[in-house]
């Protein structure tokens, strides 16, 4: 194979990887902006969880009290006109009453098992493995898919 045979296959080779790399941009870009809003959705719902008075009723009093008292201890304190039901809001009842922070985490559990963690780097990924590839022929390309040509190491 001659040079000329040589510069057009590298040529094509690099017109078909910068191709390839630029075609998954917009759905990377689609992921990643699925990913942000997911994340900023959960974050939101979480802090309104933690926020929440039902949910922080029995660590507020057993902060107030000291948090090394047993709720048997908190009602013997506190009287025994306080019902259990006063002390805490169990964790799946907290969960029912905060829907949107329920139901965002789970999408983002799904996402995640759904491998959205490697479509939202997809075009790194694949430059990388290129760059793993082309280090062999001494050369290697950046993240758009252009070729780099290193020069050829001095044998003596």
């Amino acid at each position: 194979m001659n040079s000329l045979e040589q510069a057009e296959d590298l040529k094509a080779f690099e017109r078909r990887l910068t191709e390839y790399i630029h075609c998954l941009q917009p759905a990377t870009g689609r992921w990643r902006m699925l990913l942000i809003v997911v994340s900023v959705c959960t974050a939101t719902g979480a802090w309104n969880w933690l926020i929440d008075p039902e949910t922080q009723k029995d660590s507020d009093l057993k902060v107030v009290l000291g948090a090394h008292l047993e709720d048997s201890d908190l009602k013997a304190v506190l009287g025994a006109h306080l019902e259990d039901s006063d002390l805490k809001v169990s964790f799946f009842t907290s969960l029912w009453n905060h829907p949107f922070f329920t139901i965002s985490c789970i999408t983002l559990i799904g996402l995640f098992f759904a491998g959205i963690h490697k479509r939202v780097v997809a075009p790194s990924i694949i430059a990388a493995r290129c760059r793993t590839v082309l280090a062999e022929y001494n050369m290697s390309c950046d993240d758009t898919g252009k070729l780099i040509l290193k020069p050829r190491p001095h044998v003596q």
